[in-house]
Order: structure tokens, then C-alpha cells, then sequence
């Protein structure tokens, strides 16, 4: 009997194309995705601005997603629990990481080694904003600029301690640089995120504390606690009265804080223009911009590669200031 050659090709096209799927499965994606809920993890407890422009997002986002997008807190290890649950998931874009790109990706690194490698483990899906970094002081403390608050901290029979919100990220560093660079005897003390630090120094338990804007706008308001100057190279267009570093005497300045989407390694294109895609709708409505606006939170979106650029650039702006000044990420 003669055997059909051609059907023993096809058949063993079909065995070998099975295999490939095996092999590589997130190379082809689902076609129904998303299929289920996407979790939004916040590597920082609830009420910091990460999480607030999470929740912006996720507010805004059934416009433009069939599934809900839910916010998930997951604070600790000074931002890298929440990642490692990130870099650990199943490449299925239901778990993302937002906060890509901030101090524990561009700062961290210099001074520690995480447990993954920022730039190769995490792929970046698109930027959202770029927050601007602050200090404030309570309401109680003299000084009214920074300038001022110098002077009064010189006069100090202490070492004068100021919260931040996790250790060694950008924050943390930027208070450490203004510190030295200004001649100040300083400690900075970090937190599971922005909110708690900032509660702190309304507490009266530091002198000082590093933010960003949303964080403290409506303690400020409150008269609870006054900002004395923004980190950047022009003025914050959010708080246009707000002098920066320099123009108060003290050379420092960085890029402020980056706050991005990311997913795990290993995702596939599909799945990462989809999201990219999405979230860009997500930015362009009205009520997003409204919400952004109530933060003091800049619209910043930007592309995969737009974005890619800007997270290395940010590793290079702060590992410059971190080698040039000698700052650490842990103090002892």
C-alpha cells in the first residue's frame, strides 16, 4: 500500500508546531485577553501618591477595559515586596507593577542589590507621570523658606531627622543630598510609603519630611504643614509658588520621581501593546485629567520606548548625584 508522504508531513508539521507552543507558550497570546480582573500592584501602603494615581487609573479604567482593574497594596522591604510579587507572576498580563520607575528602580540599585534585576525582570508598558519631590516642615517649625530652615536646623544642638518613604529610593537620597550639600547634620527615616511619613512629620515626630506634592496639598491647605521647596530644575507648574532647591541657594536638583507601568518578564507584545494601548486611552479622558489635576500630578504618558529611555536616563541622573556626593541608601 503506498503511504501519502504529504499527510506524513503535515502530520509531523502539526507534532512540531505543538511543540513550539509547549516550549514558548508566552508567545502566543490568548485572544480573549483580558479574560479576568488585572491586578495593579502598589509596592507601597495605601494613601501615598503611587497609590492615589493607581486608583485614579483604575477609577477611569472600565472606560476603556472590560474587566476591572483592582489596586493592590503590597507594602514592605522598602518597595521590593510588591515587585518581587510582580517579577514572581505568571507572564499573563493580569498581574502589573505601577511605580516603575521610581526610587527602588533608579536609586535602589546603586546602593543595594535587589533580588531581580531591575531593567532585565520588569518590562516597561508606559509612563503616566513624573512627580516632582518636596520638603516640607510642620506648620510649628519657624522656618518659612529654605533658606531659613537651613539656618534654623545649624542652630540645632542635634541631629535633626526628617521622614521619607522608603529607604534609599529617590526621596530618601534627594533629602540626603540636600542635607550634605547645604552643611546640615541630618537623618533621614524611612516608611512603608509617603502616607506614613507624612504622618509622621505631622506628628511632630521629625523635623522635616520628603514628599511629593499630592501627598501633602491638603495638609498644606490645612495649615498643617508648609512646603519650602521643590527638587527640580524649573518650578513645579503645580505649585508655581514654590521656589526650587537652587534658587534657594543649595545645587541640587534630579528628575523626580517616575511613576510607570510594568510587567514581568517574559510577557508577550501582544499583551504589552494592549496595555499600552488602553492605559493611553485611560489618560486622555477628561475625568483622569481632572483627577490628576486635584493630585498636582503633571499628564506625562509615554510610550514603551518613550518610557524605556526615561527610566535609564533616571538610573544615570541619580547614580551620578549618589557617586558625586557619597550618599548611601542605608544609614546606619
Amino acid at each position: 500500500m503506498k503511504r501519502d508522504g504529504s499527510r506524513g508531513i503535515k502530520v509531523s508539521a502539526l507534532f512540531l508546531l505543538a511543540g513550539l507552543v509547549l516550549l514558548f507558550p508566552v508567545l502566543l497570546p490568548a485572544a480573549d485577553y483580558p479574560a479576568k480582573p488585572i491586578n495593579l500592584i502598589v509596592p507601597y501602603a495605601a494613601g501615598g501618591s503611587s497609590d492615589m494615581v493607581a486608583r485614579a487609573l483604575a477609577k477611569v479604567a472600565p472606560k476603556h477595559f472590560p474587566v476591572p482593574v483592582v489596586v493592590i497594596n503590597a507594602p514592605g522591604g522598602a518597595g521590593i515586596t510588591g515587585r518581587v510579587q510582580v517579577v514572581s507572576a505568571k507572564p499573563d498580563g493580569y498581574t502589573i507593577l505601577f511605580g516603575y520607575g521610581s526610587g527602588e528602580d533608579l536609586v535602589t540599585p546603586h546602593t543595594m542589590k535587589p533580588p531581580y534585576d531591575v531593567f532585565k525582570d520588569i518590562q516597561p508598558v508606559c509612563q503616566i507621570t513624573i512627580a516632582s519631590l518636596v520638603i516640607v516642615v510642620p506648620a510649628a517649625n519657624p522656618a518659612k523658606t529654605l533658606r531659613e530652615f537651613v539656618a534654623w536646623a545649624k542652630n540645632q544642638k542635634r541631629e535633626i531627622t526628617g521622614a521619607v518613604s522608603t529607604k534609599g529610593a529617590s526621596v530618601d537620597i534627594t533629602m540626603q543630598a540636600l542635607m550634605k550639600v547645604a552643611g546640615v547634620k541630618a537623618k533621614t527615616i524611612p516608611f512603608r510609603g509617603g502616607a506614613e511619613a507624612v504622618t509622621t512629620v505631622l506628628g511632630g515626630h521629625t523635623d522635616f519630611a520628603g514628599a511629593v506634592p499630592a501627598e501633602v496639598l491638603s495638609h498644606v491647605k490645612a495649615g498643617r504643614l508648609r512646603i519650602l521647596a521643590v527638587c527640580l530644575p524649573e518650578r513645579d507648574p503645580s505649585i508655581p509658588d514654590v521656589p526650587t532647591f537652587i534658587e534657594q541657594g543649595v545645587n541640587v536638583t534630579t528628575m523626580g520621581a517616575i511613576r510607570g507601568i510594568g510587567v514581568p518578564k517574559g510577557t508577550s507584545d501582544a499583551v504589552i501593546d494592549y496595555l499600552e494601548s488602553s492605559f493611553k486611552k485611560v489618560t486622555q479622558e477628561p475625568e483622569f485629567a481632572a483627577l490628576m489635576k486635584d493630585l498636582a500630578h503633571p499628564l506625562l504618558f509615554r510610550d514603551r520606548k518613550t518610557f524605556s529611555k526615561n527610566l535609564r536616563d533616571g538610573f544615570d541622573v541619580y547614580g551620578k548625584l549618589i557617586d558625586e556626593l557619597g550618599l548611601k541608601g542605608d544609614q546606619k
